[in-house]
């Protein structure tokens, strides 16, 4: 996350907000500023963009919140909030944030590496671990009866989750051992 900060370029910033929002590559990339509710600080994707067909609020934590401020701050026009350097008109492409990894490292690893955070560090329910990567558990009974997205709930998980990215772990975080990965 340092050294993302280095520079504040679109695929910098949609890079570091990817990570912070456990979300998936396209997700972010083609994030519209429509999508973007700043004063309850939620991103509502809508369900024509969701894998599962289904609408997905997702909790900002505050640096993803200060990310999208900059983006806004540059904005000249157009929905994306991640726009490309090369056509503005279009999302900024998978490309330059594959260019940011090191060699190995995947853009969907960051989600899995979410949900170990949710298991291992903090101790999440898996339900709510689950509900933040927007997939569908249970069986059709069960998705039936349950009417909530715990968006409460999952709004002090995702700033748990940022503060672990970001070095500044929580009170109720267990930080891993050193030499485990």
């Amino acid at each position: 996350m340092e050294e993302l900060r280095t520079e504040e370029t679109a695929a910098r910033l949609c890079l570091e907000f990817l990570i912070l929002a456990a979300s998936r590559s396209a997700e972010a990339r083609e994030a519209r500023w429509s999508e973007i509710d700043f004063k309850a600080a939620i991103w509502t994707l809508p369900p024509e963009r969701m894998k599962a067909g289904q609408s997905h609020r997702v909790p900002l934590p505050t640096r993803a919140i200060a990310i999208l401020e900059i983006m806004q701050a540059r904005r000249a026009g157009g929905d994306f909030v991640f726009p490309s350097a090369v056509k503005p008109s279009r999302p900024v492409s998978e490309y330059p944030l594959h260019k940011l990894l090191p060699s190995g490292v995947t853009l969907h690893g960051f989600r899995s590496s979410f949900r170990n955070f949710c298991a291992e560090c903090a101790s999440y329910p898996r339900e709510l671990a689950e509900e933040a990567l927007a997939h569908r558990v249970g069986n059709a009974v069960e998705r039936a009866y349950r009417r909530t997205d715990l968006l409460e709930q999952r709004r002090q998980l995702m700033e748990a989750w940022a503060q672990y990215c970001t070095g500044s772990i929580a009170e109720n975080v267990i930080p891993l051992s050193a030499g485990r990965r």
